[in-house]
């Protein structure tokens, strides 16, 4: 396993790699941890493998439901925010599949693990999931540093002070929530079963064996992990923030303290459609500049945030990530 002190060296292999993917784009696979299984999608293709009570695999292939059916939502700079939002359908309609499929009791039939989630039932479970996220990255930050603000340690929402203190208790709470998360005994089995679906992507990628003995040896980082793609999030709107809300409070600001701050909070909830859309760009130039010192610079906070998100697996959960992958990618399927 690669130490801390290994990650430059790592992230510039991982961006060699990432940059030879990326040329090879739509083909590359990528996927998710579920609860006691792995989702991988593979173009329009979606396998959801799921280790069951009686300890076999259920493999339940789909396909991949998209949000933009229209060509002009894949162009560059505009894809980013429909591909965040359909990764979020389509993890959420994987997670409650694979959740119903590891709780079945034994002997209650071998179907596909339960019902599917109803159309405004899904659209409450996202609707709740962003508006947690809102209110943990955008929301919470911007009250504390309110707070420094009334305190007299901070300037006001126009000063370049007031979005530094913002950003340290953006960055403070994702670590703080996946140090905490990380603690529970269910959420870890689901960061092995990440660190799973990342050994079998590597083993696929470099034309290795599919095996769990063969995937061992490689990495449980990966450059095109969700993690760091929300830390890229994160760190846009860090700095788009500082430059963008001075601005626009300097064109125009309601009266009264309270419609100030809730106009601010509006706009930077805005701006979160242009922040995934330069952040899924980001990853993508990091990619084709792998040799880069700029593209080791990228990708290094990344790979070690996901020393937070991944553990090493065991081979139990190995062969379920294979098990997603090849039903992803197997064209007999």
């Amino acid at each position: 396993m690669n130490t801390p002190t290994g990650l430059p060296a790592l992230a510039g292999r991982l961006c060699r790699s990432l940059a030879r993917l990326l040329a090879l784009a739509p083909s590359a696979v990528g996927g998710q941890a579920v609860m006691e299984g792995v989702m991988i999608r593979n173009r329009d293709r979606l396998a959801i493998a799921v280790r069951k009570p009686d300890g076999t695999i259920l493999l339940e292939l789909r396909p991949w439901y998209t949000l933009a059916p229209w060509p002009w939502l894949r162009k560059p700079f505009v894809r980013g925010f429909p591909v965040l939002l359909e990764t979020l359908v389509n993890g959420v309609k994987a997670l409650n599949f694979s959740a119903e499929v590891a709780v079945e009791e034994e002997g209650e039939g071998q179907g596909s693990g339960g019902s599917e989630l109803k159309p405004w039932h899904l659209v409450v479970t996202i609707a709740a999931a962003i508006g947690l996220a809102l209110f943990l990255f955008v929301v919470l930050p911007h009250l504390l540093s309110l707070g420094l603000e009334y305190l007299g340690w901070s300037g006001g929402t126009d000063s370049l002070s007031f979005h530094i203190w913002d950003g340290f208790f953006k960055m403070a709470v994702f670590l703080g929530y996946l140090g905490a998360v990380s603690l529970v005994p269910d959420i870890r089995r689901v960061f092995q079963y990440h660190g799973a679906e990342h050994k079998a992507i590597w083993a696929f990628e470099t034309g290795g064996e599919l095996t769990p003995e063969a995937c061992r040896g490689h990495s449980r980082l990966h450059p095109r992990c969700g993690t760091a793609f929300l830390l890229f999030v994160l760190s846009i709107s860090i700095v788009l923030h500082a430059v963008l809300i001075p601005g626009l409070t300097a064109l125009w600001v309601p009266s009264g303290a309270v419609l100030r701050q809730t106009y601010i909070v509006a706009a930077k909830f805005l701006l979160m459609i242009p922040v995934s859309a330069l952040a899924y760009e980001l990853i993508r130039y990091a990619g084709r500049k792998a040799d880069t010192l700029l593209c080791r610079a990228l990708c290094w906070p990344g790979l070690a945030m996901q020393r937070l998100t991944t553990f090493e697996p065991d081979d139990s959960q190995l062969e379920v990530a294979l098990a997603a992958l090849k039903g992803a990618t197997d064209d007999r399927k």
